[in-house]
């Protein structure tokens, strides 16, 4: 019963992680219908700011969150104008493969400016927990990510359904000329939407690497896939959707690797969501929407 306990405390704390990153691809995706693949290399990006600020300018641990953040946002802006905004009008085939482009671009600039070799990440948590929850597996780190998430999810509903801008997003999401003509900028609505996901991705980021402290290159790759599973899964497009996708993905991976093996977890991931996409192409939450021709 303990191991189980372990294996499910482990499950949801990585779960949260996906889905915070899910609710950066779901709010792109549902703004913009795009698809934007080089979002996990942000979340490695916001890692390493992190990192450079604690480790070398031995600043705080929330300065240091502040300021990934902050690069993260910032970086997110920059992608979305310089590859994105051009890109408009043109196809998603275009679009994805300039997404690919861009995420490799950002791994190969981070193996010249840090090198490939992988470095050691100090977790940014630091809080005291009883004995009682040490000895069922509940770590700090573990407890900081759930708790992140899920004011994350219930910040961002709240500031889609009632903002006076996540109005503009949820009007450019339905029909952009149609909001446009409102007066609506959707320009500059897509590129808010890039810097919130950017910065949620920073934080998912220092969250991972908290929990799981090897920081390199590739480090938001397999996160990123797993995580874009998780809103599919989920129903992309759905806010609630990719906070629930992530947390089952977190656990059926977790369980996955305690129970049955830990090089069939991945497998084992997504096959599930194949399975689930069978049966709700849509996803667990998303509604199916037929295309008007």
């Amino acid at each position: 019963m303990t191991f189980f306990l372990s294996c499910l405390i482990s499950g949801i704390s990585l779960g949260s992680v996906y889905a915070i990153i899910a609710l950066g691809y779901t709010m792109v995706y549902g703004i913009a219908k795009m698809l934007n693949f080089a979002h996990g290399d942000v979340i490695m990006v916001g890692g390493y700011v992190c990192y450079c600020a604690l480790n070398y300018l031995g600043l705080p641990s929330l300065v240091s969150v502040l300021l990934a953040m902050a690069a993260c946002t910032a970086l997110g802006i920059l992608i979305e104008g310089l590859a994105y905004k051009p890109l408009r009008q043109a196809g998603s085939l275009a679009v994805l493969i300039t997404a690919i482009g861009v995420s490799y671009f950002l791994q190969n600039a981070a193996q010249l400016i840090w090198g490939a070799t992988p470095k050691t990440f100090t977790s940014v948590v630091h809080i005291e927990l009883p004995q009682t929850l040490t000895n069922v597996g509940v770590s700090s780190e573990a407890l900081v990510t759930v708790l992140v998430c899920v004011v994350i999810m219930v910040g961002l509903t709240l500031f889609i359904n009632k903002s006076k801008l996540g109005k503009a997003m949820r009007a450019c999401s339905e029909d952009k000329g149609a909001a446009q003509l409102m007066g609506i900028n959707v320009n500059r609505t897509i590129s808010v939407t890039f810097a919130i996901g950017s910065a949620l991705a920073a934080v998912a980021g220092v969250l991972l690497c908290s929990s799981f402290p090897i920081l390199q290159p590739t480090t938001g790759s397999m996160p990123g896939i797993k995580a874009f599973t998780a809103a599919v899964f989920g129903g992309i497009g759905s806010i609630p959707g990719a906070f629930l996708g992530g947390i089952l993905l977190g656990i059926i991976e977790s369980l996955a690797k305690g129970y049955i093996s830990t090089d069939l977890a991945n497998a084992i991931v997504f096959a599930v969501l194949i399975v689930v996409l069978l049966v709700r192409p849509a996803g667990l939450l998303g509604k199916y929407v037929p295309e008007k021709v």
